[in-house]
């Protein structure tokens, strides 16, 4: 237990983002305030595919939901804290979050069945194949009439 004089964010403002805020102010310019509840990702390319990995920890699978739609491809997940009628002691401090979180990605013309998900140890893995390039013809002579 901490004297009241550190308040409630002893350890947060000792170990937080002090750069960050004095170097781009309240407002990160990559995520804008709400950079907390951004589905961090991975992309990578391969040869054939785009590889997604997505941290989402704390969920279970049943609250993560992908929808593809106009070339969307959109992840959203939702949890919430269980409260109970009878709770035995009071909380001092409580920061697990409760809450929903989304993020879309532009895939293309892609197909529902042609994306994989796997959801392990509160990663999704997401997959699905490269649009195929379209082939510029290769006469670049126009003809004048």
């Amino acid at each position: 237990m901490l004297p009241s004089i550190f308040g409630e964010n002893l350890f947060d403002d000792f170990f937080g983002d002090s750069f960050e805020k004095n170097f781009f102010g309240t407002r990160n310019p990559l995520y804008g305030k709400n950079a907390k509840n951004l589905l961090k990702t991975d992309v990578k390319e391969t040869e054939n595919s785009y590889d997604l990995a997505i941290d989402l920890p704390g969920f279970k699978k049943e609250d993560v939901h992908i929808d593809l739609k106009d070339g969307y491809l959109t992840i959203s997940a939702e949890k919430s804290l269980d409260k109970e009628d009878k709770q035995e002691g009071r909380y001092i401090r409580q920061e697990r979050y409760s809450g929903s979180c989304a993020r879309s990605f532009y895939v293309g013309e892609v197909r529902p069945e042609d994306i994989h998900a796997k959801y392990e140890d509160g990663v999704l893995s997401l997959s699905f194949p490269k649009e195929e390039e379209k082939k510029l013809p290769a006469q670049t002579r126009i003809a004048i009439e």
